[in-house]
C-alpha cells in the first residue's frame, strides 16, 4: 500500500512539473505582435475619446459664448439716393367756381340743365318770367317817345324864334327862353332813353347764360319758384365749377419751404387711383409764412381735361428736392426703426469694434419710413435695426451674416 501511494505521489508531481513546464514556455513572435497591436489600438481609442470629449467641450464653450452675444441686423448710413421726397396733403378745387344768381325779379319759367351737366360758355341755363318788368319797359318806351316828341317840338320852336330874332321881330330874351326849354327837353329825352335802356337790360336778364365752360354742381330752384334779386339775400339758382383745370392748395411747413420752386413738377396721388400718379406744377405761392400756422401756402395746378379728378378730392403732393448732381450733398437718413427713445433724448445704436454704442442724434425732416439726421452720425456708420430697449453702450454684438457685406 505504501508503494502504491508513493507511486501515485510521484506520478502527481510529474504532472505538475510538466504543466509548469508548458506554462513557462515563452510567447512566440506573432503572439507578441498581436499583443502590441491590441495595446496600441486600446491606446488610440482612449486618446481619440479624450480628444473628442475635449473638442466637444471646447465647441460647447464657444457656442455658449457666441449665444451670449446678441445677433443684430445693421444698415449703413448713406445720403438719400435720387430725390428726397416730402409728402403733404391737399384738397382739389376748381380753377373757376361761382354761384349763379338772377339779376331780375319774377318767376322761374324753365331750367335746362341739372347737376352734373357739362355746359359751354353762353348756353342758356334758365328762363324767367317778369310781367312787372315787361310793363315797366312798355311805360318807359312810351315815356321815351313822348320825350322825343317834346324835344322835336322845342327844337322847331327854338329855330323859329331864332329867325324872328334875326329879323328883329321878337326880343332876344324870349328866344333864349325857348332855347332853354329845348335844352331841358333834350335832357329829358336822354333821361327817358337811359331809363328805357336800363329796363331793357334788366329784361335781358330774363335769360341766364353760362358764364364759362364748366359743370353744374348744384341746382337750387325749380319751375314756378319766386325769383328775387333784391338785397335781402337773393337765392342762388345754380353753382358752376370749371373742372378742366384744378387748383390744389398745400400748406408747406416753414422748415420745408426750401423745396418749393415755382414751375417745378409735383407728383400727385389719390386714394381712388392707388396705382397712378398725376403730374402738377407749382403755379404760385403766397411768398409769405403764415404767422399762425407757420406754413407757406402753395398752389399746384393740374390739367383735368378728362375729368378724372373730382373737386374736393383729398390728394397727396410729393415734393422732390433733387440731389442727383451731387449725391454726397444729400441728407443723411436713418430708418425709423433704428431710433431709440430714451429719457435723455433720441439715440441710435452704432456697431463699433464689435460693440454697440448709443449715439445721440438730431432729427431733421420726416420722410415716412426714414428720417433725416442732421447731427450725430457719419456716412458709413452701421446702425442697428430694431435695437432692444435694454441695449446699453459697450454691449458686445454680432452682425448677422447677411449684413456683413455692407448692410442692407
Amino acid at each position: 500500500m505504501e508503494n502504491v501511494s508513493s507511486a501515485n505521489t510521484n506520478s502527481g508531481n510529474q504532472i505538475d512539473q510538466s504543466t509548469l513546464a508548458v506554462e513557462r514556455k515563452p510567447f512566440s513572435a506573432v503572439q507578441k505582435l498581436f499583443a502590441i497591436a491590441a495595446a496600441v489600438i486600446v491606446l488610440i481609442v482612449v486618446v481619440i475619446g479624450l480628444l473628442s470629449r475635449k473638442s466637444a467641450s471646447a465647441e460647447l464653450t464657444e457656442t455658449t459664448n457666441r449665444a451670449a452675444v446678441p445677433l443684430v441686423n445693421v444698415t449703413s448710413i448713406a445720403p438719400a439716393k435720387g430725390a428726397t421726397e416730402l409728402i403733404l396733403p391737399g384738397t382739389t378745387q376748381s380753377f373757376i367756381e361761382t354761384p349763379i344768381y338772377a339779376r331780375t325779379n319774377g318767376y322761374l319759367k324753365k331750367w335746362y340743365f341739372d347737376i352734373g351737366a357739362h355746359v359751354r360758355k353762353g348756353q342758356l341755363l334758365v328762363e324767367i318770367e317778369t310781367p312787372e318788368l315787361d310793363q315797366q319797359l312798355k311805360q318807359a318806351q312810351q315815356d321815351l317817345f313822348t320825350a322825343k316828341q317834346n324835344e322835336e317840338l322845342a327844337y322847331t320852336t327854338t329855330v323859329r324864334w331864332q329867325r324872328l330874332v334875326n329879323d328883329d321881330a321878337v326880343s332876344k330874351q324870349e328866344a333864349e327862353q325857348y332855347e332853354s326849354d329845348y335844352k331841358a327837353k333834350k335832357f329829358t329825352t336822354s333821361s327817358a332813353s337811359a331809363n328805357f335802356d336800363r329796363l331793357q337790360q334788366l329784361q335781358s336778364f330774363e335769360k341766364v347764360y353760362a358764364p364759362f365752360d364748366g359743370v353744374i354742381t348744384a341746382r337750387n330752384t325749380d319751375i314756378g319758384a319766386l325769383i328775387d334779386s333784391g338785397s335781402g339775400g337773393p337765392k342762388e339758382l345754380f353753382h358752376m365749377a370749371s373742372v378742366s383745370r384744378l387748383r390744389i392748395f398745400v400748406s408747406v411747413p416753414e422748415a420745408e419751404s426750401s423745396v418749393v420752386r415755382l414751375g417745378a413738377p409735383v407728383e400727385l396721388t389719390l386714394d381712388e387711383y392707388p396705382n397712378r400718379t398725376f403730374q402738377g406744377l407749382i403755379a404760385r405761392t403766397s411768398d409769405a409764412i403764415d404767422q399762425t400756422t407757420r406754413t407757406l401756402n402753395v398752389e399746384i395746378d393740374i390739367d383735368n381735361a378728362k375729368d378724372e379728378i373730382k373737386t374736393g378730392a383729398y390728394v397727396l403732393a410729393h415734393f422732390k428736392a433733387s440731389n442727383a448732381k451731387d449725391p454726397a450733398a444729400g441728407p443723411l437718413t436713418v430708418p425709423a426703426n433704428a431710433i431709440l427713445f430714451r429719457s435723455e433724448g433720441m439715440r441710435t445704436a452704432v456697431v463699433r469694434d464689435g460693440k454697440a454704442q448709443l449715439v445721440p442724434i438730431t432729427i431733421g425732416r420726416d420722410f415716412g419710413s426714414t428720417l433725416e439726421v442732421t447731427s450725430g452720425l457719419s456716412m458709413g456708420d452701421k446702425v442697428i435695426l430694431n435695437p432692444s430697449d435694454s441695449l446699453t453702450s459697450g454691449t458686445p454684438v454680432r452682425i448677422a451674416p447677411e449684413n456683413r457685406e455692407g448692410g442692407k
